[in-house]
């Protein structure tokens, strides 16, 4: 039996709405983790949950000789996690958690039958507590840098803060073999007609949008050596023969020279492959975007959050609306799609706000756009603020932050308005200067739209309790 075995709380085929999605890439995460500690020489096994179900994984759990779990954790997977960490307790595992949400409620994943939370990266402070359990050392684990853990009386003690990673050339690449990449592949060319694989560039985001949280990376944006992920594309592409590539980064143009360098290098060798990737609108001019269109660029993901310049500002997003107006734009003209994720009810928005949101994307005019509710994610600075305000309505464990309610704002119903009136706004947009322009089915959108706008206002008083 493996001295770790790593998991996460993502099952595919217990999931709706992922169903209909069916865009899952590989947990790169726990394979950089496995990686790491199997060059450090700790015996380290992945189960990966994505295609299976929770049922093969508590049989796992209940029928192997128990030994250390890892699990990572997210926003969305809290609920899962903590199942998994019970059946863990009681077959006898010793658990550990880590990700983007354990961090901020370490106290809760303790109580919820994790032994220990890993704060930030996990590589280096698994790797000391694997060594402290071969030793049976627990008196060395307060000097273990970014844990945390609860003593005999139930009392929680937090470590120091464990240093980020400098150098990440001296990291391996992720533990691809551990898991069963080809059904990744396969599973997106079955729904998509294009197989896809992912990698990262970076790790961090050196930006600080207010709702945005930090947990694993801090404020911190560090980048590998372009020659060498240039390596790793060319054996992803030798290995798994994708169609198409989904580069994890925060913000993948974020460094003009470390782009240029790449798409040297990658012309050198004479590669390209299409792939999608996400970016800001102020970190995108010209020659960046005509190095992605040569580098194979079909969609980039450009988070405008608002139309409204005054939210924006609130967010400390540090954009312009012009400036993604024009990334849209400048996109377009090189053949590359746009996405554009948006926010409603961010803190202070009003109506004025909301329907410059909907001018905005009328005139943008991007190939996609997603629209979410503002939730506060905890330990990030939006979330501070609206404490107060804050209502939970499900218990913590089968709950998620999503699920928070927000005193005081408007009704969802008022939200679903908006989003009816948004689409409809763009696509009758859309229609302009086209024959369609008079069309009785342009009378009919227009109609369907004032109809929206009064609902919108109709429900403009009523708000969450």
């Amino acid at each position: 039996m493996a001295e770790l075995l790593l998991a996460h709380g993502y099952f595919l085929y217990e999931d709706p709405k992922e169903l209909q999605i069916m865009k899952p890439y590989a947990p790169l995460g726990i394979l950089y983790l496995c990686s790491h500690l199997r060059k450090q020489g700790f015996d380290v096994d992945v189960f990966d949950t994505t295609f299976s179900k929770r049922e093969s994984l508590f049989l796992h759990l209940r029928s192997e000789t128990p030994s250390v779990l890892g699990i990572y954790a997210n926003l969305m997977t809290r609920r899962n996690v903590v199942e998994i960490l019970k059946v863990a307790r009681e077959a006898g595992w010793k658990t550990i958690v880590g990700g983007p949400e354990p961090g901020a409620y370490a106290f809760e994943y303790l109580q919820a039958g994790a032994d220990f939370v890993v704060f930030g990266e996990g590589e280096v402070t698994v790797g000391e507590l694997l060594e402290a359990f071969r030793c049976g050392a627990a008196d060395r684990y307060s000097t273990i840098a970014g844990i945390a853990y609860l003593d005999s009386a139930g009392q929680m003690h937090e470590t120091a803060q464990r240093t980020q990673i400098a150098d990440l050339d001296g990291q391996p690449w992720p533990a691809r073999q551990a898991i069963d990449i080809g059904r990744y592949v396969k599973t997106w060319r079955d729904a998509h007609g294009k197989g896809s694989v992912n990698f990262i560039t970076a790790r961090g985001c050196p930006y600080k949008c207010r709702w945005c949280s930090h947990q694993v990376f801090g404020q911190t944006h560090r980048r590998r050596n372009p020659l060498l992920v240039v390596d790793e594309v060319e054996w992803l592409m030798k290995t798994y023969t994708p169609d198409m590539v989904w580069v994890s980064d925060d913000v993948f143009t974020i460094n003009y020279r470390w782009l240029r360098e790449y798409a040297a290098e990658m012309r050198t060798r004479g590669l390209r492959i299409p792939f999608e990737c996400i970016s800001r609108a102020d970190r995108l001019n010209p020659e960046m975007l005509d190095l992605l269109a040569e580098l194979g660029c079909f969609r980039i993901w450009i988070g405008s959050e608002s139309g409204s310049q005054r939210i924006l500002d609130s967010m400390d997003r540090g954009v312009k609306i012009e400036q993604v107006q024009q990334a849209v734009a400048m996109s377009r003209e090189r053949g590359i799609q746009s996405g554009m994720f948006l926010m409603w009810g961010y803190e202070g928005e009003d109506l004025e706000d909301i329907e410059a949101t909907i001018r905005h994307v009328s005139t943008s005019q991007p190939d996609i756009f997603f629209t979410t509710v503002s939730y506060p994610i905890k330990g990030t600075p939006y979330y501070k603020k609206m404490s107060d305000r804050l209502v939970q309505l499900q218990p913590w464990a089968t709950s998620s932050d999503r699920d928070l309610k927000i005193r005081g704002r408007h009704s969802q119903q008022f939200y679903s308005y908006a989003d009816r009136l948004l689409k409809e706004e763009v696509q009758l947009a859309r229609l302009a200067g086209t024959p369609a322009a008079d069309s009785e089915s342009a009378a009919s959108l227009r109609h369907s739209i004032e109809v929206s706008r009064a609902g919108l206002l109709s429900s403009l008083s009523e708000v969450e309790a």
